[in-house]
């Protein structure tokens, strides 16, 4: 499997082949795609600060208890808690959900602890 750490450091070397989940998304319209950010150099999640993630990754009771738990057992530092809050927010979008939820949060936190097993 090609992990994420492994790939940072690769920049002309195209390892496709070695994922081993492959998905196609949906397009987007443009507009969908600025507003969120209007008036900010942002154009993706990726790129949120604490302010945003505040504005756009706000959690329900459920959420917060599931983040708290996992932070405090898997002992995350704070860029693991806000990796996982932005694609837990990119799953919403991709789901066509405007919240956060508890379900998107369990989904990043898998996706992060494959990365911690295989980085």
């Amino acid at each position: 499997m090609c992990g994420v750490g492994k790939v940072a450091g690769w920049h002309n070397i195209n390892c496709l082949g070695n994922f081993d989940i492959h998905f196609e998304v949906p397009a987007v319209r443009y507009r969908e795609l600025v507003d969120r950010f209007k008036g900010t150099k942002i154009y993706c999640n990726l790129h949120m600060s604490a302010r945003h993630l505040r504005k756009h990754c706000e959690l329900d009771a459920a959420g917060n208890r599931m983040l708290e738990l996992v932070t405090d057992r898997l002992g995350l530092s704070a860029r693991s808690f806000t990796r996982i809050l932005k694609v837990a927010r990119t799953i919403a979008d991709l789901e066509g959900d405007e919240w956060v939820r508890e379900q998107h949060l369990s989904e990043a936190i898998q996706y992060r602890s494959l990365d911690r097993k295989t980085g």
